[in-house]
């Protein structure tokens, strides 16, 4: 998290392998840097899927980025099998560009989890999606933490990063000023507080969730 301009995206190229580093290297789960390898091996180490989404969409049809998702892959994972877990109904003749911006998301992450990555990174990923696909995006970052993937997320979306981080790091022109468990970071500022914990402060509840598991 952090103002714009912060440093947040540049952070998520670099750890991709795609953008420029001044220093370091990125080793998911030990495994080499994937800036070192070839492209097909780099999508099993580590997924982007950027602010534009769109941009990795430019094909004719739904079938065909799928198909292709699957041959340059090499994965036994199939990517209308992840779209249909994220978005089902999707039809295959449908042109990319006459998705909405949910199903758009969707698909560029069924596209770059078919690689099966073990390590997944979005950015700004709730930008054009309403309370319920939000709710849904939720759920698949839970699903791949829980299939022991590291989901990484760059994000203004304060009440998204309530429900559905564990950790929060907060930039500023390209330096780390804060980091630590969610509950911990996201209240310290009133800018990035989610408006739970606004009203309800100080009460220790940032999601509505919280609070409804809290009513005796």
């Amino acid at each position: 998290m952090g103002r714009n301009g912060s440093g947040k995206s540049s952070l998520l190229w670099a750890l991709h392998g795609s953008g420029p580093r001044r220093a370091g290297t990125v080793k998911p789960a030990d495994g080499p840097d994937p800036r070192d390898v070839p492209t097909a091996r780099a999508r099993r180490l580590v997924g982007l899927v950027p602010q534009t989404s769109s941009d990795l969409l430019y094909l004719e049809s739904v079938k065909q980025e799928l198909d292709q998702a699957d041959a340059e892959s090499g994965s036994t994972t199939k990517a209308r099998t992840v779209l249909d877990r994220l978005a089902p109904g999707i039809d295959d003749t449908t042109h990319p560009r006459d998705l909405s911006e949910g199903q758009e998301l969707a698909l560029v992450l069924a596209i770059q989890l078919s690689a099966a990555p073990e390590v997944v990174l979005l950015d700004e990923p709730t930008r054009g999606l309403d309370y319920r696909a939000k709710t849904a995006l939720i759920g698949v970052v839970n699903t791949l933490a829980a299939e022991g993937r590291t989901v990484v997320i760059s994000t203004h979306d304060v009440d998204f990063a309530a429900r559905a981080a564990d950790r929060v790091v907060v930039m500023a022109e390209g330096d780390v000023v804060d980091d630590g468990p969610t509950p911990d970071v996201i209240v310290s500022s009133p800018v990035f507080a989610p408006r739970t914990a606004k009203i309800l402060a100080p009460l220790p509840y940032l999601t509505v969730d919280q609070v409804k598991a809290a009513r005796p």
